[in-house]
């Protein structure tokens, strides 16, 4: 008997979308299975015709993974209903999707790839992923205030995971995260009254920024990608 696979699952493995995004082409309707809606759950063959917005879905595509440095003022979404989205500002000739999400107001490193196994491995939060980022606030940051901030802050009605944070002048820090609440690093700032007026992002994981000019990328390979997906074996996706 033909092998089958969740529609999701499948969608991810030849790097049309990661499976967060197939399940919400599902939900909207958009995916038809040999001319039928497809249903979320459903299992397919690989020989059955599935198209995406009535556009047949190919064969897996090289793998691609770039990094980008974001300017300040665009949004890390590939839907057309934001005029700023960042998959119309890098004009890419190959269908890619941000791994994750780097705020409007902030800069610096964003991955983005057509392999959608790999994203949900880096984004799924369990497995710990480093992310570095470089922040400036109004204020001097008091020892103590990093000190506690370290420790955990109560912010969306959770407590955020110890962190690293090492102080470069009196406005300035380096923090290691290792989860990715909505504008955590903001929320933690605002927590002891500051106010974040500048924040970058330098690292994810094995992958840093470097010299990368704003508003460009590189695309990452050789043994650069191997350390990544090294890192990122034997993590199971979102819904496994």
């Amino acid at each position: 008997m033909e092998e089958q696979l969740r529609i999701n699952k499948y969608l991810s493995s030849i790097g049309y979308c990661s499976r967060r995004e197939a399940d919400r082409l599902l939900e909207q309707g958009k995916i038809l299975v040999d001319g039928r809606t497809a249903l979320v759950g459903e299992r397919i063959t690989k020989e059955q015709h599935i198209t995406v917005n009535g556009i047949p879905v190919g064969e897996k595509p090289r793998e691609i993974v770039i990094a980008f440095n974001k300017p300040q003022g665009i949004v890390c979404t590939s839907s057309e209903k934001e005029k700023n989205n960042i998959v119309d500002y890098l004009h890419f000739p190959t269908r890619i999707y941000p791994v994750g999400r780097l705020d409007k107001d902030s800069t610096g490193l964003i991955l983005l790839t057509n392999d959608g196994d790999l994203t949900d491995r880096i984004l799924r939060g369990k497995n710990n992923h480093e992310k570095e980022y470089l922040v400036t606030v109004q204020k001097p940051l008091r020892p103590e205030i990093i000190h506690a901030m370290e420790q955990g802050v109560p912010i969306l009605d959770t407590m955020t995971r110890p962190c690293q944070i090492v102080p470069i002048d009196s406005h300035t820090f380096r923090i290691i995260l290792t989860q990715g609440l909505n504008r955590q690093i903001r929320r933690m700032c605002e927590y002891f009254g500051y106010k974040v007026t500048t924040l970058k992002r330098v690292r994810v994981m094995n992958i840093h920024l470097g010299e990368l000019k704003e508003g460009t990328w590189r695309e990452i390979t050789g043994d650069e990608l191997m350390e990544l997906k090294n890192a990122l074996k034997g993590q199971k996706f979102y819904n496994e």
